[in-house]
């Protein structure tokens, strides 16, 4: 299958999600990092794309959604073996919650929703030792050398953990990830900044690693691939938005 884009290791493609993986075969894939239609208005390009799930390679993978999202693919998910880790499971499992600056509401009768979750999957037949996740840290922590928590009785055994903090630095990286949204100069209407997918590449793909999209959008996957030394591969059904991520990667906009 041609590629309606390939240069410096990052390449797009044109279509269906659906049919361009299984024509492109996606062996050596590290990640999947995606924000698929949730299905839950009535626009043009909110339509819910079913059995993607079953085609995507099997590695992690972050995947964006609002619960409705999440619970209604459930079923598709479990199904087609993916394991979710968040923190109401188990305790070695990662959820991000995204919150926006200016949150959005297609309906007035309900609380303004100003975030979003990010959702950690991976194979159920992959053991979570065997994950690749590189801890992310912040350079802000109040200074300290060793701390050590007991663990409260309701959480289980969980292998005792010490933490080291020199000069008030690095501390990890929280689960709310607090990025302004692309309000005002996005070209897609559901595009997420640059920032907000940084830090899940480098979590989950080893430098000079392989990123996939099969919802691309605008192209700020493949941006933020190109950003933190990874190679990305995307696939946009709509060429006005490939012809975007185009221009962006042209002009090397990180927004």
């Amino acid at each position: 299958m041609i590629p309606y884009y390939d240069q410096d290791g990052i390449t797009l493609y044109l279509g269906d999600c659906r049919d361009v993986l299984p024509a492109v075969g996606l062996l050596a894939v590290d990640v999947v990092v995606t924000d698929p239609p949730y299905g839950e208005t009535s626009l043009e390009w909110d339509r819910r794309v079913d059995g993607w799930q079953y085609l995507v390679p099997r590695v992690p993978m972050w995947c964006f959604g609002s619960l409705r999202f999440f619970m209604e693919d459930a079923a598709a998910f479990a199904a087609s073996g993916w394991r979710l880790a968040q923190d109401i499971i188990s305790a070695d499992d990662i959820e991000v919650v995204w919150e926006k600056h200016n949150g959005s509401n297609f309906h007035a009768d309900r609380f303004k929703r100003v975030h979003e979750q990010v959702a950690h999957f991976y194979p159920t037949e992959t053991p979570w030792a065997d994950v690749y996740a590189c801890p992310q840290t912040t350079p802000d922590a109040t200074a300290r050398t060793v701390r050590r928590k007991t663990r409260p009785t309701h959480t289980g055994h969980i292998e005792a953990a010490s933490y080291a903090s020199t000069d008030g630095g690095p501390r990890l990286m929280r689960s709310v990830l607090r990025v302004r949204s692309t309000h005002g100069y996005a070209v897609h209407p559901t595009q997420k900044p640059v920032g907000l997918l940084t830090p899940l590449i480098d979590y989950s793909c080893p430098p000079g690693g392989l990123v996939l999209d099969p919802f691309s959008g605008a192209g700020s996957t493949l941006l933020a691939a190109r950003l933190t030394g990874r190679r990305a591969i995307g696939i946009e059904g709509r060429e006005d938005y490939c012809e975007a991520t185009v221009e962006r990667l042209r002009q090397a906009v990180l927004l």
